[in-house]
């Protein structure tokens, strides 16, 4: 087996604040290798995001690293400078995020915003940065891109400054892409699209796709493997139809009954209840014990890890909560 392109160990992110240290990652371990995509799926505040950022290097001060080890494609990356980090981002890592407003210069052509990262990342000419520039634009599925190249970002549709974005990202060809709730600003039609246009692009170019998002459903349709986050911690992991088949986190359970179903009638979707803590106030033991219904003595002192069973959940692990 080759070594995965993305290995994520023991990562914890902290925040150190006037009245102590918030944790807001804790101990993650995940791998995405050549032409994959994972999904991480989760409420908001479980830290999808902010294990995106760390893996970018983008944690906002006071945010910091507090242990674990990030690789890319066997390279540590967590130890590198700001000026070192600048060279990776971009060229070996590509990023999408939700707004791609936040990634466009509304005041520069989309042509020209192509041509200067393509040129930053690689020695092609202007010139030859231009036809490399039309040729992303064709690949993402931008039509008439001769004439729309030269346009600024709000004469495009959302789902058109999506697939710019996508470019953008692609430009330094990257081993792996973060792509951030790329899909949550847009309509329903228009979110199938990028999410095939991601699974086409990962498939023909090998890339390691990483695809943070709260909905399963999307997950379901465009991941091979998922990770499950509540509270920081990794709640589930696996390949994404055993996961929605056979989830094994109480959590996931959730997650899922809370998707309508097409196949049988529902008088009413399954609801969690409860709401997830806050990073101050995650009780001891599983985080998920105060909102679940199996929760039993073991489950509120001891924390579960995953393990072999892709779940951490006492009740997966040993068949028993006491």
């Amino acid at each position: 087996m080759t070594d995965p392109v993305l290995d994520v160990r023991g990562l914890r992110v902290e925040f150190p604040t006037r009245r102590g240290v918030l944790t807001a990652v804790d101990d993650i371990s995940l791998t995405i290798g050549r032409g994959e995509i994972l999904g991480v799926v989760g409420e908001s505040g479980a830290g999808k995001s902010m294990t995106g950022m760390a893996i970018l290097g983008l944690l906002e001060p006071p945010g910091r690293i507090a242990a674990g080890e990030i690789r890319l494609s066997g390279t540590r990356i967590d130890t590198l400078t700001e000026s070192e980090m600048q060279k990776v981002r971009g060229r070996r890592i590509g990023a999408i995020f939700q707004d791609p407003l936040t990634s466009l210069n509304p005041l520069f052509r989309v042509g020209d915003q192509l041509v200067e990262t393509i040129r930053l990342h690689t020695d092609l000419s202007k010139s030859a940065a231009r036809a490399r520039a039309l040729e992303l634009m064709r690949e993402v599925g931008i039509p008439a891109v001769e004439e729309r190249i030269d346009n600024y970002p709000h004469q495009f549709s959302g789902g058109m400054r999506q697939r710019i974005v996508i470019a953008l990202a692609l430009c330094a060809e990257p081993e792996l892409i973060i792509a951030d709730e790329p899909t949550t600003a847009l309509d329903v039609s228009i979110q199938a699209q990028i999410t095939a246009l991601l699974k086409r692009l990962c498939r023909e170019r090998g890339t390691a796709v990483m695809l943070v998002t709260h909905d399963m459903g999307v997950i379901a349709e465009t991941a091979d493997r998922v990770a499950v986050m509540y509270a920081g911690r990794l709640a589930e992991l696996g390949a994404v139809e055993d996961v929605v088949r056979r989830p094994r986190h109480p959590y996931t359970e959730g997650l899922m009954g809370s998707i309508p179903s097409l196949r049988k009638d529902m008088d009413e979707l399954q609801m969690i209840p409860g709401a997830m803590p806050r990073l101050n106030s995650i009780p001891q033991g599983c985080a998920f014990n105060p909102r679940c219904a199996h929760a039993g003595p073991r489950c509120r002192r001891d924390t579960p890890r995953l393990e072999t069973t892709g779940a951490a959940c006492w009740l997966a692990l040993t068949g028993e909560t006491a």
